[in-house]
């Protein structure tokens, strides 16, 4: 028999069992790769192997040069927008179908439905703080550590509250429209290229960037080269963007999850 699912904003629901959510998270991290013959070291084949690809083709084939950037520079700056992709890829495609995937949370009284969206988010973690912790180790090691690294938790966390806020919306309408993965993936692609990952803004022609304006990642992206390679700091409107861009997501998202999830449970 399923218990009642009682309504309200999942942020409250995050909040109060925060606690719960962390030791699931911390669990399942630790049984992930068990058995594997590289086990947490996946975590850096990943990253690195299209690391390598995207240096070869932009920097061997291509030959990019980016003012102001010398190649090893260029590789870390292209770095330090994929990290966040990766991961936002890892936690959207995970919790798009957590719902689904969940079905005996439903009889749960102890793990809420609110918090599966969040403990996938947090388990797609690894390829970020790998990418990070690179990133900020070879700046040392080069001498062009910045002191702007210590606000990427800041930007860290303003972009999991955003993925978040996102990954409710699309995990329940993925209960009712089954091909949402299959989509997600597909524009998931369009995405890595529509974003500034391997390219500047300024290598934009004129009349496509306000495209990058209507694409939320690259605010995001360009936030994270700025403070981990360019040493710099967003401007204001771009900080106001990012700030908007993850309450607007998690306050919508975590309404629409804590409002809805009593309807479309009945079609899981």
């Amino acid at each position: 028999m399923k218990r009642r699912i009682t309504s309200g904003h999942s942020a409250r629901v995050v909040w109060t069992h925060a606690g719960i959510l962390l030791r699931v998270t911390r669990n399942e991290l630790r049984t992930r790769y068990a058995g594997s013959l590289l086990g947490a070291g996946w975590l850096f084949v990943y990253p690195l192997v299209l690391l390598a690809i995207y240096a070869a083709v932009y920097q061997v084939i291509f030959r990019v040069e980016v003012p102001r950037l010398t190649p090893g520079q260029y590789v870390l700056y292209v770095f330090a927008g994929l990290a966040p992709f990766l991961m936002m890829a890892e936690a959207l495609s995970q919790s798009v179908s957590s719902v689904v995937s969940n079905k005996f949370i439903l009889t749960s009284v102890v793990f809420p439905l609110d918090l599966v969206v969040p403990k996938a988010v947090l388990l797609s973690q690894g390829s970020m703080i790998v990418g990070v912790v690179l990133i900020v180790l070879t700046n040392v090691v080069t001498g062009h550590a910045t002191w702007t690294v210590v606000l990427v938790p800041v930007l860290w966390a303003l972009f999991l509250v955003a993925i978040t806020g996102f990954a409710w919306i699309l995990s329940l309408i993925h209960v009712v429209f089954r091909d949402l993965q299959n989509l997600l993936g597909l524009v998931l692609m369009v995405a890595l290229i529509a974003s500034p990952i391997a390219y500047t803004p300024d290598m934009v022609p004129a009349r496509l960037r306000p495209l990058l304006d209507l694409n939320p990642f690259a605010h995001f992206a360009m936030a994270y080269q700025q403070l981990l390679v360019l040493g710099e700091l967003p401007s204001l409107a771009h900080a106001v963007v990012i700030v908007a861009l993850a309450g607007g997501l998690f306050g919508l998202g975590g309404w629409f999850f804590g409002r809805a999830k009593r309807v479309f449970v009945d079609y899981v």
